[in-house]
């Protein structure tokens, strides 16, 4: 049987592709946990395999690439959405979209299986090694090329607030590593890691202690009351659900204003502090003195004594070289800004297009001109509001980047408009990632998205309170308060990258000297 996973022919692969899409099924919102150890135990299998065959290295490499080409393909599935909201400009790109994804994500698997081949025997050593090499080129991927980690190994404890807790200390990609090391257990154990004889079920033993312990743990850290709230702040969130090709037409745009002021004003915004719209729930700028019309009209919607926080764009002023900015602005009952952010981490292809001048392919966003991007986290300080982290769509999925650590603040405001995914898994998968960059900064998260899912989410990662998918609404809640800074909050991905890094090398020593030779590996 494991001679017949090697990947020395397309059946081979096949079988690697299709263990990634059922490994997928592990993601949000499906969060089929039990398909982990069958799809990372069958890659685990067929890599061990690649062990015998005439280029060893080559075939562990395609092994990996056509299980990250499974993975990535049926987790980021949703993306077509975006090319079908003007299908006849860009609904010819999605096979090239969706293949050049699988592809392209699926080379940082096949360079952790390829690197994970020169470890030598023990089989302790090489299940512990595959597993680091796993979590090392996850971080790689989350900030090569502007990175991209999303739907990371880690991110699939999310729904689940005690086996989060861990990542409070080592952080998404350290969730990641423990994952690797249960799913992959079962398979490392009947290959020999834990010793002979048995090794199928000392493999799934080790696999239900690490699940354990990291259960227990983040019970033990969860508090049995509720998060205390900040009670200077009474949040309304608004999702007016407006589908994204309706929100950028000509006729539509005031009307769709006009819609988010009046639910912003539905009974119970007299007792509103804080009312937080979408990402570019104005599709108008608002910001300079021309914009007073436009800001005047929105700021119908902030509380006599509060504030506003809406997404729109922003540009240079006239007689300037024209640029745009993705931005988060902050507005008074009486039209005054009280500070406008700009997105630092934008969306390739999406709001930019890299190379530009050579690609001959526009952005998916509205306009032809690209955004430019702002200077990156920081905290905003507004009179009667505790400090906040302004964060715009998916640059809340960048573990370590989202809060300024040199000025920590309070709570954490993630616009976003995941209209462009549908009734997908794309936003729940979003929302996944917004779970966990609260647990590890210890930060409660408000976040308001234009068709779903609008959540405010507890320092612990827990959601409080929530608006469906694809459903119209204000969402009212207090604003939990923030935790000491936790442990990734100080030194970030630092930690997770020392651990691994450390095992590693104290099995490997301990193992070299005289370790038995490792046992064959099995075969049927």
């Amino acid at each position: 049987m494991i001679r017949r996973l090697s990947p020395s022919g397309w059946r081979g692969l096949a079988l690697c592709a299709a263990a990634g899409v059922l490994s997928a099924a592990a993601l949000p919102p499906l969060s089929g946990l039990p398909a982990l150890p069958v799809g990372l135990g069958l890659l685990y299998l067929a890599w061990s395999a690649a062990d015998t065959a005439p280029r060893p290295a080559r075939r562990r490499f395609l092994v990996g690439w056509a299980f990250g080409l499974g993975y990535f393909s049926a987790g980021l599935y949703w993306v077509a959405y975006a090319f079908l909201v003007d299908a006849a400009l860009f609904g010819w790109m999605i096979p090239f979209a969706l293949a050049g994804l699988g592809l392209g994500m699926g080379l940082f698997p096949a360079a952790a299986a390829w690197a994970a081949g020169f470890l030598r025997p023990p089989p302790l050593l090489r299940w512990v090694g595959f597993a680091a090499a796993w979590v090392v080129l996850e971080w790689l991927r989350g900030w090569l090329l502007t990175g991209f980690p999303w739907n990371a190994l880690g991110s699939v404890w999310a729904p689940f607030p005690a086996f989060a807790q861990a990542a409070a200390a080592i952080g998404m990609f350290g969730l990641s590593w423990l994952v690797a090391l249960a799913a992959t257990a079962p398979a490392a154990g009947w290959l020999g890691a834990f010793g002979t004889g048995r090794g199928l079920s000392r493999g799934i033993a080790v696999a239900g202690l690490i699940v354990a312990a990291q259960g227990l743990g983040g019970w033990a850290r969860l508090p049995a009351a509720a998060a205390p709230t900040q009670p200077e702040v009474a949040l309304r969130l608004v999702q007016p659900n407006i589908p994204q090709a309706l929100k950028w037409r000509a006729e539509e745009r005031r009307e769709n204003l006009m819609r988010q002021v009046m639910l912003s004003r539905l009974p119970g915004w007299e007792n509103r502090t804080h009312v937080i719209w979408a990402e570019t729930a104005s599709t108008f700028p608002v910001d300079l003195p021309e914009d007073a019309f436009v800001r005047h009209l929105v700021a119908q919607a902030a509380p006599e004594r509060g504030w506003l926080i809406l997404g729109a764009p922003r540009r240079t002023p006239a007689g300037e070289p024209f640029r745009l900015w993705n931005s988060v602005a902050a507005i008074d009952a009486r039209g005054g800004i009280g500070d406008v952010y700009d997105k630092a981490h934008l969306v390739p292809f999406g709001e930019y297009v890299p190379g530009s001048g050579v690609l001959p392919v526009a952005k998916l966003a509205a306009g032809r001109i690209d955004y430019s991007p702002g200077a990156g986290p920081r905290t905003v300080r507004l009179a009667g509001t505790p400090p906040y982290s302004p964060l715009v769509c998916y640059e809340i999925i960048f573990p370590g980047a989202v809060a300024d650590a040199a000025d920590r603040p309070a709570w954490i405001v993630n616009l976003t408009n995941d209209a462009w995914f549908g009734l997908s898994a794309g936003p729940h998968q979003h929302l996944a990632a917004a779970i966990l960059r609260a647990v590890e900064e210890g930060l409660p998260v408000a976040r308001a998205a234009n068709t779903g899912i609008s959540a405010v989410i507890d320092p612990y990662g827990r959601v409080l309170a929530s608006l469906p998918l694809g459903q119209e609404g204000v969402l009212d809640a207090a604003l939990p308060a923030p935790l000491p800074p936790t442990p990734f909050a100080r030194f970030g991905n630092a930690i997770p990258l020392f651990l691994v890094s450390g095992l590693l090398a104290l099995i490997n020593f301990l193992a070299c000297p005289g370790w038995r030779r490792s046992p064959r590996i099995p075969t049927l």
